[in-house]
């Protein structure tokens, strides 16, 4: 796992190669082992690198045979070998052993359909200098980032945002867009950034870019669920052995190997079948005094026989390290649990150089407890609309503690006005009212009813359940969970690989109905089935918790007290209404309503403005790490 970049003239100029390296000089965390660049007359092309396969002759940018093609890869293809045969079948002739010489003769042979023969994470871009023009792609489910800016004169690409601010003259300049969404989501969705000018491509989107700069991007895949009747049985059979086959070639590598390991199922599951292939060293973290996921995964790793790292991290540790973890993650994720990932990630580097997680089984398999909704909510979703809208007016008079009223209000809103995907934090009128009256005086937003509408819209033959599936695999995945995993894993230079995001697990995943995904007290019916005999039986049946940051309760402390300063003093007071986020913070600490999320939200928002959109980043970096 690596680091890219790149500059693309438009303009006659040469690319600099000063540019180019302070573009991977940003970025020197994703990739220690070595440092590329390649320059011809209009493009550049940088790499970091991790060494994790074919430690000797990998290094990047990498070329074919006449020099015609040059590449700069991020991730891992776990099909490589496979493909490599194939590939020499057909006449192609290797230099090295590694996976991104095979995309390279890939895209010779089969052009852009190139990514549909590719199994596992990738982010990469490739230069072909007969018909000059470049050619990008990202992984079927966003594994690995893709960011880019465009002016007239200049195409600049990269791993990472920090990479292009690097380049002098690239403004840093909030998006309100981006801000608006963030306060619904707790991210920015794609393809917006937080940076006016600045985007990333999608899950599986790739893009052509000629020598005058003129993009086309599209998409060559989707997620698409399409339930198939079967039994139980039979798909849990089929996920084991799936599952196992993707873990088996999740572990090629070249170097140390380890897994994460929690109290849930997914993690659990990885770590068993990896112990039945290997000695595997397992990492968790938990917090003091509060549900300590610790106590359960150290018990199951004694279990499986793994050689287990546990850490409890300290309320002092995870404060301090909050500006790294933005710092890292380049946008603003308000996801509490980030922090705490940061600390695991830093925990297993100092053991391994490549660690398997457990992210995606609750997307594909329907793991979270708001996809039991639907069910919960069918006494009342049957009202024709007319009594729906009626009824809804009335509930407007009732307080908000009302007994029943969120139940009753969920059930008579659409779907498609009340699921954005996992998170939810300020509705319309909230964020209006946050935000200061200069700032919607001269924007006019799109809502998030508008942003996933045309995601909705390609699932109206499914059911409610499957439906928030599709959206939280095109949002939620992406903009969170992935976003997360990749930029605080490299933080490290460790490299973080999810064998439940494959293609084939997922292609099993799709046809489960949802009478096999959810039942009336637990989630993820069949892979639970699957799991048995293979992990614990306490851990088969145990329900999902989240990880569990007492944010909540921290914001009862003096703690709340240098959050608010924080705030305050962080130069926000022009985007949003002050007076709104001190009484958030009086009601939170005397129990009059839980604000955590919110404010936490607006807390992280202020940590990375203060870090992106105040400070010199360059003697930023050092301050900060």
């Amino acid at each position: 796992m690596c680091g890219i970049a790149g500059i693309l003239k438009c303009n006659g100029q040469p690319p600099q190669e000063e540019t180019l390296k302070q573009m991977t000089g940003a970025m020197n965390h994703r990739g220690p082992n070595h440092e590329g660049v390649w320059l011809d007359s209009q493009i550049g092309l940088g790499f970091r690198r991790l060494s994790v396969i074919d430690l000797r002759d990998g290094n990047q940018p990498m070329t074919n045979e006449d020099r015609s093609l040059w590449i700069v890869f991020n991730g891992e293809i776990y099909n490589y070998k496979t493909l490599r045969d194939q590939l020499k079948l057909k006449g192609h002739h290797f230099q090295t052993q590694s996976d991104t010489e095979v995309i390279v003769h890939l895209y010779e042979e089969f052009g852009k359909d190139c990514v549909h023969h590719l199994r596992g994470m990738f982010s990469f871009a490739i230069w072909d200098v007969k018909e000059q023009t470049l050619f990008a792609a990202r992984d079927h489910f966003g594994i690995k980032p893709f960011y880019y800016y465009k002016d007239e004169n200049n195409l600049l690409f990269a791993s990472e945002i920090k990479s292009i601010l690097a380049v002098h003259g690239v403004p840093r300049k909030l998006q309100y867009q981006s801000l608006f969404s963030y306060l619904t989501f707790q991210y920015v969705p794609q393809p917006d950034t937080m940076f006016e000018h600045i985007h990333k491509l999608g899950p599986a989107e790739r893009v052509f870019v000629n020598a005058k700069g003129e993009m086309k991007i599209e998409k060559y895949w989707e997620p698409h669920f399409h339930p198939v009747k079967r039994s139980l049985a039979d798909y849990a059979e089929e996920i084991q052995w799936k599952l196992k086959e993707s873990v088996n070639l999740h572990l090629q590598s070249d170097v140390n190997r380890g897994c994460f390991l929690s109290s849930g199922i997914d993690s659990t599951a990885i770590a068993a079948m990896m112990k039945a292939e290997e000695s595997t060293k397992t990492f968790s973290i938990g917090f003091e005094g509060v549900n300590n996921e610790t106590i359960i995964a150290n018990q199951t790793a004694a279990k499986l026989g793994t050689d287990h790292y546990f850490h409890i991290l300290s309320t002092e540790d995870f404060f301090e390290s909050i500006p790294k973890t933005v710092w890292h993650l380049d946008e603003p994720v308000a996801d509490p649990s980030a922090i705490a990932l940061y600390h695991l990630n830093q925990l297993a580097k100092d053991h391994v150089t490549v660690v398997l997680s457990g992210e995606g089984a609750d997307e594909l398999f329907g793991g979270y407890r708001i996809y039991r909704e639907p069910d919960a909510l069918r006494p009342i979703s049957w009202m024709p609309n007319f009594i729906k809208d009626s009824l809804r007016k009335s509930l407007s008079i009732y307080p908000y503690h009302f007994y029943g009223k969120n139940y009753l209000l969920r059930g008579l809103t659409p779907l498609e006005e009340r699921f954005f995907g996992n998170a939810n934090i300020f509705n319309k009128s909230g964020k209006m009212n946050l935000l200061h009256e200069s700032v919607h005086a001269q924007n006019s937003f799109l809502h998030p009813t508008d942003i996933v509408k045309p995601f909705y819209d390609k699932t109206v033959h499914l059911d409610p359940t499957t439906r928030m599936q599709f959206i939280d695999m095109n949002f939620w995945l992406p903009g969170d969970i992935l976003s997360k995993a990749d930029k605080l894993s490299m933080a490290h230079s460790l490299e973080l690989r999810v064998p439940f995001l494959d293609k084939e697990v997922f292609e099993t995943a799709s046809k489960i109905p949802v009478s096999n995904r959810i039942g009336k007290n637990t989630t993820k019916l069949a892979l639970r089935k699957a799991m048995e005999g293979i992990v614990p039986d306490n851990i088969v049946n145990r329900p999902k918790l989240g990880f569990p940051v007492p944010i909540r309760d921290w914001l009862k402390t003096p703690i709340s007290d240098i959050m608010f300063e924080q705030i305050r003093y962080s130069g926000i007071e022009e985007i949003f209404n002050m007076n709104i986020i001190e009484e958030m913070f009086i009601q939170h600490r005397s129990n009059k309503g839980d604000y955590s999320r919110r404010i936490w939200l607006i807390y992280i928002f202020s940590v990375w403005y203060t870090l992106f959109m105040k400070e010199d980043l360059k003697q930023l970096k050092s301050a900060v790490l």
